[in-house]
């Protein structure tokens, strides 16, 4: 099974850890877990694990918008359920009225108490009150006593249910253009707002996904249902595509801030 699993991987290093739960969640008959993953590599565990029927995953990240999650995998005879993926959740308590933190400044502050990154989902920063963030529940004591300061502000760190976690939903905006191909590049500067040369480097340079995975063609095709990704720039959704009488590819966009 691993050979195979791992074959033409991209996340190889990722995919082994997986492979090695699954290997043991057949051998124990027991729910096995892994550490938070980010989309790219959940894409393609997906993909991977979808032909074998002897085991089901189940991926959850503590709220339906996640993006990073952790995966429960099991004998496809047992039962999966959410709360066979074990979360918490943590409050990060700060004034940042004068001195706001960005994610990166939360992520770093937590990373620096010497915890690493596969332990850490979803953190969502709340502005001058503070973050909450998901974590694997075994590192709650220690971020409590450990995690005492975030740039330059003192935060206190308690644990709250998942369900007082203040997801906001995202931003949208929908976007209609008109083009003359369904080239990435058209596609993309259109429903992103920026220029078709800036997104042809931005494409070559590995900052565009598809449906989570690298795209460096700026010639690639992209069709109903994907979901285009700039690093740093945001998200969009390509909706229904349509052709006009000229032959032109009418296409709706649903861009995430």
């Amino acid at each position: 099974m691993k050979e195979e699993l791992l074959k033409g991987s991209e996340h190889r290093e990722e995919m082994i850890r997986v492979v090695d739960r699954a290997e043991q969640a057949l051998k124990t008959w027991e729910v096995t877990v892994t550490d938070f993953f980010s989309p790219p590599v959940l894409v393609e565990v997906r993909e991977k694990f979808a032909k074998l029927t002897e085991l089901e995953l189940l991926i959850w990240g503590g709220y339906s918008q996640a993006e990073r999650q952790r995966i429960a995998i099991a004998r496809s005879e047992l039962p999966l359920d959410e709360s066979q993926v074990e979360l918490a959740a943590i409050d990060i308590a700060g004034n940042f009225l004068f001195d706001p933190a960005t994610h990166r400044d939360f992520l770093g502050a937590i990373l620096g108490t010497g915890v690493v990154r596969d332990k850490i989902g979803d953190i969502l920063v709340l502005g001058e009150r503070g973050a909450q963030a998901i974590v694997v529940p075994e590192l709650v004591e220690f971020l409590e006593m450990s995690l005492t300061q975030v740039r330059s502000v003192s935060v206190q760190v308690r644990r709250i249910a998942l369900s007082e976690l203040k997801v906001r939903p995202p931003q949208k905006k929908e976007v209609t253009t008109v083009e003359a191909s369904l080239r990435l590049d058209a596609i993309a500067s259109a429903g992103l707002g920026m220029s078709r040369n800036k997104m042809v480097e931005a494409i070559s340079a590995g900052d565009v996904r598809v449906n989570w995975k690298e795209i460096k063609q700026p010639s690639y095709n992209v069709k109903s249902g994907d979901l285009i990704s700039l690093r740093g720039k945001g998200r969009v959704e390509v909706g229904e595509i349509a052709v006009t009488k000229k032959q032109r590819y009418r296409v709706q966009m649903t861009r995430f801030k």
